[in-house]
């Protein structure tokens, strides 16, 4: 806080004013006792006036203690700007984690197999971690003057790194804050969020001129969270709130949820079930549209697909067009599981993206169809993705076709 100097000066200025009269007073003497005419100068003189009492001092009042001035406010200094020593690029991933081991390998075989093609292996380092230390993986990056750091994978690495490592490369993360809040300067983010696929299946329903919208959920966090993106970006289009429906496998809240349905009738469904509950979910549903999420239909047998007849969903690229042109250049893993095979495509868009933003100035500007969808660098540096809409026919997944 500024120091008030005029305050100061008038806090010390009033005693010594009040000093400096009592000191005039006693030297000028007593004044006349009355108003009277004085004698005439034979008479007898009056008796000598005794001496004036000494002055008295005043008394005088000490300044109040002034409080101490305030530290001056600070700004946020933003994370100080790493100069990359070398061109490594290096990957950190939960590659000892017990709980997410498996999913941190399959994207390490991704990112290394786009690197082993374009023939720059050589400037990839993998940086493995636990659950708890992160931050010291980061740390390593940091130390080894790399260009670009890729990672980390979970949710809850993203949010330790960004906020408590305050010094870090040009970092391309592989999740995204759950709260959303934008990114610090030099993060981007590309994910495989099915917030993206949600908002792609909302579009889509919107243009096939559905005007009213069902959901019909479990209670499970990813669906939850892809019910809510879905309303959101419904919204977004201009449509009205979607009529929500919670799932329950119970039959008597099935035929309650049916009832419903028909007393309500939409134009379009969005089913936010997990892929071994979507038949029977489906069966209680009305005739018409029906979207779900890209998991609908990993491992279910043709079968229960023919259950799922019509129903529409979004899947990435790599699976859903293996023989396109784009990606046949890539190498295969065959993972033989859905869920790793999206994240090995994950690796091989990471890299790819990793070798543009490993350049001394990145790009503002980023089309790419990759194996994971046609991807967008936004003003956010969040990667849009835009996968593949799917629909199930005759117990098959293929390539929706919109109607001329």
């Amino acid at each position: 806080m500024p120091l008030d100097l005029g305050n100061i000066a008038r806090t010390y200025a009033a005693p010594a004013l009040l000093l400096a009269a009592a000191l005039l007073a006693a030297c000028a003497g007593p004044g006349p006792l009355s108003g009277s005419r004085p004698g005439p100068a034979t008479a007898t003189p009056a008796p000598a006036a005794p001496p004036p009492p000494p002055p008295s001092t005043p008394e005088v009042t000490p300044a109040l203690p002034q409080p101490p001035p305030a530290p001056p406010v600070v700004p946020a200094v933003p994370p100080p700007k790493l100069r990359p020593t070398t061109d490594t690029i290096c990957l950190v991933l939960p590659l000892e984690s017990a709980t997410y081991g498996r999913a941190a390998a399959a994207v390490k075989a991704g990112f290394l197999a786009a690197a082993d093609a374009a023939g720059s292996a050589a400037r990839v380092r993998v940086i493995g971690h636990g659950d708890d230390n992160v931050l010291p993986a980061f740390a390593a990056a940091e130390e080894s003057g790399a260009a670009l750091t890729v990672g980390p994978l979970t949710r809850d690495d993203v949010k330790t790194v960004l906020a408590m490592a305050l010094a870090r490369p040009r970092t391309l993360v592989l999740n995204q804050p759950e709260d959303g809040s934008p990114l610090p300067r030099d993060v981007y983010a590309l994910t495989l969020s099915i917030d993206s696929d949600a908002a792609l299946e909302a579009r889509r329903a919107h243009d096939d001129g559905a005007r009213v919208v069902a959901t019909v959920g479990s209670d499970a966090p990813l669906q939850r969270r892809f019910r809510a993106a879905f309303a959101t970006a419904w919204q977004r289009a201009g449509g009205d709130p979607p009529r929500d429906y919670r799932f329950d496998p119970n039959p008597e809240v099935l035929r309650v949820l049916r009832r419903e349905l028909t007393a309500h009738p939409s134009d379009a469904t969005l089913l936010a079930v997990n892929a071994g509950d979507a038949a029977l979910a489906k069966s209680f549903l009305p005739p018409g549209i029906v979207y779900a999420s890209s998991q609908i239909a990993d491992d279910l047998p043709a079968p229960m697909l023919r259950d799922l007849e019509g129903v529409r969903y979004v899947e990435i690229p790599w699976l859903a067009d293996p023989s396109s042109p784009v990606l046949s250049r890539l190498p295969r893993a065959d993972l033989g599981d859905p869920v790793l095979e999206r994240l090995y495509a994950l690796g091989l868009d990471a890299f790819a993206i990793a070798e543009l933003l490993a350049n001394s100035i990145p790009p503002d500007r980023v089309e790419l169809d990759g194996a994971t969808g046609h991807l967008s660098l936004a003003p956010t540096h969040v990667f849009a993705r835009e996968g593949k809409l799917m629909v199930i026919h005759d117990g098959q997944p293929m390539a929706y076709v919109a109607p001329q």
